[in-house]
C-alpha cells in the first residue's frame, strides 16, 4: 500500500513536470505546480522524525530505550477550480503514527490523517468539510512538524481532542486593531476513520482566540519558538469548550471504545506570546464527565475508566541569533481517581538547533518525571526533524 502511494506520487509529480514549471523551489516550500488553465494547484511536502528515547526508571535504575520513526508524513493541499476552494490531504505512514490507532481499532490502519476542502466564501469566512483536527488546545493544532519541543506535553498526550469528521465555519475579523477568530465545530465525536453508522450523538467544539497586538508574523501564533524574531510584542490568547454527546471512547475521540455511553464536556484555555526571540506558552485542560457510568468494559472485557481530570502546561524559551533555542516547560497532570493514573508533574529541559526553520532541525530533550504513587522515572530524547 505504501509503494503503490509513493509510485503514484512520483507519477504524479513527473507527469506535472512537462506542462508545468515548478515554483518556488526551496527547501521547506515542498513541490508546487499549478495546472496551465489555473483550474488547480498542489504542493507536496514529504517530512519524517528520526528518535532515540532512554527511559530510567530511579527507583530500580532499569533503563530501556529504542529508535524509531516517530512520525512520517506526506502532505497535499492547493487549490481547486478556483483558489478560494482549497484542499488539504495529509497521510501518516509510519507504525508510530498509527500506534494506538492501531490497537484501538482492532488491527485497522489509519493512513489518512487530514482529508479536508475549505472555502472561502467570504471575506473571512471559511467552511471546512471533512476530516482534520478539531479546533481545541493550541498545542494540539500546532503541526508536529513545527514543535518547540521533541514531544508535545502530558496535558496534550491524556486530554486533547485530536481529529474527527465534520464541519467547521471558521470566521476572522480585526476591531480597534486587535484580531479576533471564533470557530465552531459539529462532528461525529469518535474521532478519525470511524466507519461505524453514528447511532449515538455528535461532537460540538466552539472557540474564541483575541490577539490584542494585531497578527503574528508567518503565522507564528501556530508554530513552536519565535523563529520571526517579533519585533513587537504578539500575544494570542485562546478557549475551547467541547460536549460530545452520548460517547464510548476512554477519551472522547481517542482512546477503546467501551459498552458505556456518556457526556462529556472539555475546556480549555491558552496562550502564545512571542518578542525578540522569547517565547511562552501555557495551556489549562479540564474533562468532565456530565452524565454516565465512569467505567465500562473494552472488546475485551476489561473494566476501563473514563479519562477525567485537569492538567496545566507551561514552556519558555529563547532562540538565540545564531539559530540555537533552549527551551523548559512544567506539566502537571491530576487525573479525577488513581484508578485511571497517578498524579504526575514534569519538568523538561529542551535544546533544538533550527538548520532550516521548522523544516530541518536538531533536537534533543531531558525531562524529570514524579509520578506521586509509583517510581520517577528520566525521559531522554534526541529527535531530527527532516523534510523539504
Amino acid at each position: 500500500m505504501r509503494l503503490y502511494i509513493l509510485g503514484m506520487l512520483f507519477l504524479c509529480v513527473s507527469a506535472s513536470a512537462y506542462s508545468q514549471r515548478f515554483a518556488d523551489n526551496k527547501l521547506g516550500n515542498g513541490i508546487r505546480y499549478t495546472a496551465k488553465d489555473s483550474s488547480f494547484s498542489t504542493q507536496i511536502n514529504v517530512r519524517f522524525q528520526s528518535r532515540y528515547s532512554g527511559l530510567m526508571n530511579l527507583e530500580n535504575s532499569n533503563y530501556t530505550d529504542n529508535f524509531l520513526i516517530r512520525r512520517y508524513r506526506i502532505k497535499f493541499k492547493g487549490f481547486l477550480y478556483d483558489p478560494s476552494i482549497q484542499y488539504k490531504i495529509e497521510l501518516g505512514l509510519s507504525n508510530r503514527d498509527q500506534g494506538n490507532f492501531y490497537n484501538e481499532n482492532n488491527g485497522a490502519a489509519n493512513i489518512v490523517l487530514d482529508a479536508v476542502l475549505k472555502w472561502e466564501f467570504r471575506e473571512g469566512w471559511e467552511l471546512w468539510a471533512g476530516q482534520t483536527k478539531l479546533p481545541g488546545n493550541r498545542e494540539r493544532v500546532i503541526s508536529s512538524g513545527s514543535m518547540q519541543f521533541t514531544e508535545r506535553s502530558e496535558l496534550n498526550a491524556f486530554y486533547n481532542l485530536d481529529r474527527d469528521m465534520g464541519l467547521q465555519l471558521h470566521h476572522e475579523h480585526e476591531m480597534n486593531g486587535w484580531i479576533i477568530r471564533e470557530i465552531g465545530s459539529i462532528s461525529m465525536g469518535e474521532g478519525r476513520n470511524i466507519t461505524a453508522s453514528n447511532v449515538q450523538g455528535y461532537g460540538y467544539t466552539v472557540r474564541a482566540e483575541v490577539l490584542p497586538f494585531g497578527k503574528f508574523q508567518k503565522k507564528g501564533d501556530y508554530f513552536g519558538g519565535d523563529l520571526m524574531r517579533e519585533p513587537k510584542p504578539k500575544l494570542s490568547i485562546g478557549i475551547t469548550y467541547d460536549f460530545n454527546d452520548n460517547n464510548n471512547r476512554e477519551r472522547g475521540q481517542l482512546g477503546r471504545f467501551l459498552d458505556t455511553h456518556v457526556d462529556i464536556s472539555s475546556i480549555y484555555a491558552d496562550l502564545m506570546f512571542k518578542y525578540h526571540g522569547f517565547s511562552i506558552m501555557s495551556e489549562y485542560a479540564n474533562r468532565r464527565l456530565v452524565n454516565g457510568a465512569a467505567f465500562g468494559q473494552d472488546e475485551f472485557g476489561e473494566q476501563r475508566y473514563f479519562y477525567m481530570g485537569e492538567a496545566f502546561n507551561f514552556s519558555t524559551g529563547y532562540l538565540f541569533k545564531n539559530k540555537f533555542e533552549i527551551a523548559g516547560r512544567y506539566v502537571i497532570n491530576r487525573p479525577e481517581r488513581i484508578d485511571i493514573a497517578p498524579d504526575s508533574e514534569i519538568v523538561t529541559l529542551n535544546l533544538t538547533k533550527y538548520i532550516s526553520g521548522h523544516t530541518l532541525k536538531l533536537q534533543s530533550s531531558a525531562s524529570y518525571i514524579n509520578n506521586h504513587e509509583e517510581a520517577n522515572e528520566l525521559l531522554f530524547m534526541c529527535q531530527a526533524e527532516i523534510g523539504f
